[in-house]
Parts: C-alpha cells; structure tokens; sequence
C-alpha cells in the first residue's frame, strides 16, 4: 500500500463520527419505509431496478446493458436513470439530438448503442415512470438504473450488485467506508451478483461468499467476470485494435474503479501511462489537449490512446478533432461463471412474462 492510500485509509477512519451520523439517518429512512410511515409508490408495471448498496463501480451500466440484450427481442423496454452531472434538470427523454450533456454519460451510452429503446432520466423516478409511460405507451417494462437506495418507488424486481474485492458485507457507511446504504437492505433485493470476479474463481471460493453474504431463502447469488472486447475507433466505430504486447498505452479515464482496465493492460500491453479525471468528469478542450500533449511524448510507433465507454460518450464531441488520432474505446460485459447465465436470464424473463400474463388475466 502507497503513501497516498494509508493517508486515505487514516483520514477516513478521523471521520468515523460522521460515518455513524450517517448511518442513523439512513436507518432512521429505511424504518419509516418498513414501518409504511413513508410510502414507496407501486406502478402495477415490470420494473426491474440494478443497484448498490456502495459508491464506486460495480458494473451497473454494463448489467443495464445486459438485461437490454437480453429483453429486447421479447418485449419493448425503457431505461431511466437519474442522469449524474448532466445540465439539464428534470424529466428528459432521448432523442435523435441528444447529447451527453443533456442526459448524462451511462444514458447517452445506452441511447447510443440501443437507439431502439426508451432512454429517459430524471431525478423523480416517481415523476418521471408516469412520463415514461405517457411517451411510450406500448412500454412492456422498465430498467431503473442505480434506484435501489430510492425507495419512492417500489420496484417488482431487485437486483443489488456488489465488487468481489470490496463486499458490501465487510464494508462501512460513507465517509469512513463507501456503504450508502444499510447491509440489511440486501434483504429487498431479489438478485444478490458479485461483479468483477477472478475468472477461476473456484467452487470453495464461491462457497466462502455466499457465507459471508447469508441470502435469504427466496434470494438467488450468482458470480460475473468482466469480459472484455476489441477495442474500436471513437469516430468510425469500425476500425478495431488489438492490445499487444508491443503497444504502449495512453489511457485516457474518468470513471469509478479503473482498477480492472489497469490489470488488463499490465496483462496484455508492454506499458501503459495514465491521464485520470474524476468520475463522470466533463471533458474540455484543453484536457483534449492536454491528452494529445502526454500521447505525442511517447516515442514508439505502436502506441494509442484508450478510453471506456462511459468516457467516450463525453469525449465524442471532439469529433473533428478526434478523426485523425488512435483513440480507441474498450467495450466491456458481464460473463456469468459456474454457467449460471441462464438460470439468470429464465428469473428476469419470468418476471416480466408473469407479470404480463397477470395483466392480461386482469389480476
């Protein structure tokens, strides 16, 4: 561990007193909602909210994606999120103009890889699901992306996503730890799934989590690696790259946990060097600049500049400027270990059929 991370690590336990703080508010919230002193509205629609009981990445915007994929063929779906950092306030639905500025990042990037579904944002799921609706009635369900914590509204099915190598289950509330919420809420959830994990994670490992997670009789765990893909052009989108072991790597990130990216290339490229922002950063023309400045200091040929999905939604403006240079976006997805995929898949489907046949049965 580095100077900068025991410095961190030693002021965030100083704050344990506001930590605590913190924890009663949100204990003193839940109980309200499980005392019904506070009411959470129920739409009588399929809505399957992907959630976190932590800050940082877990993999919501790629488990979005996956549950697109997965749906799409059988039902028309929506996704709404809240839009983080976007300029815009209140209820948004993408269109053909829409930019990431508009609508946020992780929106942007499902509206631009799936222009064929409803892409909405607002800060009031309990506003906005009613103008979802209004705008597409032929609507069949609707992912609410990072909505667990918001229990205004009340989802059909939960699913909470927690990182292999921080578990909701050893962690503590913000700012001490990254809990934003209380371990016991996993118990509203439907679907726990540890993300990021080894691809050889072994039977006894996984074994040793669904202990230490203790699910309860109705809920089901399931275990996912990140996968990812050949990386392609930020312009044409065609032109793709493979990392080699020959290739010195600018990479270029705002997001959460970069900390898999960076294993992959120690792994796959012969060096790599890092321009970082903050999570969600809104990119300028001077950090394009300065992008360019740090990538013209690298002295081999095989060299080119790397950037995330999320990343490139935000960058993606620099079009004419970004024509010319080897920017290349990392594409990335949930893999399912033990083969569970399916079982996965069969849980979200029936939901969202039962649901249906419910409705058409007028129950």
């Amino acid at each position: 561990m580095n100077l900068n991370a025991i410095f961190l690590k030693s002021f965030r336990v100083l704050l344990l007193p506001f930590a605590i703080l913190y924890g009663v508010i949100i204990w003193v919230r839940n109980l309200l909602y499980d005392k019904k002193y506070l009411h959470a509205a129920d739409f009588n629609f399929p809505l399957i909210c992907i959630g976190n009981l932590s800050v940082g990445g877990t993999g919501k915007s790629p488990m979005v994606e996956y549950l697109v994929r997965l749906m799409r063929d059988e039902f028309e779906i929506g996704t709404l999120s809240r839009g983080y950092k976007r300029k815009t306030k209140g209820y948004v639905l993408a269109t053909s103009s829409t930019t990431a500025l508009e609508i946020g990042d992780e929106p942007m990037q499902f509206h631009l890889k799936f222009p064929d579904i409803s892409v909405a944002v607002g800060e009031e799921r309990l506003v906005a699901i009613p103008h979802m609706l209004q705008d597409n009635p032929h609507l069949q369900a609707i992912i609410l992306d990072d909505a667990f914590q918001h229990r205004e509204v009340k989802a059909g099915f939960n699913i909470v996503l927690t990182d292999f190598n921080n578990l909701y289950t050893n962690d503590f509330f913000l700012p001490t730890g990254d809990l934003r919420d209380e371990k016991s809420s996993a118990k509203r959830c439907d679907v726990i799934i540890v993300t990021k994990c080894p691809e050889d994670l072994t039977e006894q490992q996984k074994q040793t989590l669904l202990r230490q997670i203790k699910p309860l009789s109705h809920q089901k765990v399931f275990f996912t690696t990140i996968m990812y893909g050949v990386p392609y052009h930020i312009t044409n989108l065609e032109d793709r790259r493979m990392i080699t072991l020959n290739d010195e790597v600018l990479l270029v990130c705002g997001i959460a946990n970069p900390k898999p990216i960076k294993e992959l290339l120690l792994q796959q490229a012969a060096t790599y060097y890092q321009k970082s922002y903050e999570d969600h950063h809104i990119f300028s023309i001077d950090d394009l600049n300065e992008i360019k400045e740090k990538f013209n200091q690298i002295t081999t040929p095989d060299k080119f500049i790397l950037t995330t999905e999320k990343d490139a939604v935000r960058l993606v403006k620099f079009y004419e400027e970004l024509k010319d240079i080897p920017m290349y976006v990392l594409p990335i997805k949930h893999d399912f270990l033990f083969e569970e995929g399916a079982a996965f898949n069969e849980l979200v489907m029936n939901y969202v059929r039962n649901f249906r046949k419910a409705a058409l049965n007028g129950k």
